[in-house]
């Protein structure tokens, strides 16, 4: 579980198929805390360390994450999101993520406004339901408001901290991002399935 609180970002160093696989090497000073088997959040993906040498570590990303996110389009150095899992023994400063990314969203439009950043995405509108006006939403793993919500598209605004700290200022209009909506709003979207 995860909070959509950005700690760092990491550079992708070396991608290589493995099968249906994608094994990722990432190069972060994060990777000394790091060990084997622990989960951590990349883009709002959880996956888990598979190897650690130095200040780099390797993932691996199934098919079906490579489906369902943009990690598959990863190439030398580009810059991903990371966050470790939580620890239940302090504030949760974002929402509750998953780290189970349900679809793309495209960049529409991105502009600056005197001092923070406005962007507006394109989602898949069988995620209608799930996104709620000033509700929260986990784009690349960063937990965020969203705004001007339709059937197929929303606006978050980035504030100077999250677009300094964040790839968020590499993302340009056509640009795809890994989207997770909120779990509550899935389970009450479910009971209301279940009822009728």
């Amino acid at each position: 579980m995860f909070t959509g609180i950005i700690e760092t970002l990491a550079e992708v160093v070396a991608t290589r198929k493995d099968g249906g696989n994608l094994v990722i090497t990432m190069q972060t000073p994060l990777a000394a805390e790091l060990k084997i088997d622990q989960s951590v959040a990349h883009n709002g993906v959880c996956l888990t360390v598979t190897n650690i040498e130095g200040n780099t570590y390797e993932i691996v990303a199934v098919a079906e994450t490579l489906q369902k996110t943009n990690l598959g389009q990863l190439t030398p150095t580009q810059f991903v999101n990371l966050e470790r899992a939580m620890v239940f023994n302090g504030r949760i400063d974002g929402h509750l993520v998953q780290g189970h990314v349900d679809s793309v969203g495209e960049c529409i439009s991105s502009q600056e406004q005197n001092g923070s950043w406005l962007y507006r995405f394109r989602y898949p509108a069988e995620f209608a339901a799930l996104i709620v006006e000033k509700g929260s939403i986990c784009m690349n793993g960063i937990s965020l408001t969203v705004f001007d919500v339709t059937n197929d598209e929303f606006s978050v605004a980035i504030i100077p901290y999250t677009y300094e700290f964040t790839n968020v200022s590499k993302i340009k209009p056509g640009h795809l991002v890994n989207l997770e909506f909120d779990v509550l709003g899935k389970y009450v979207a479910r009971q209301m399935a279940v009822r009728n």
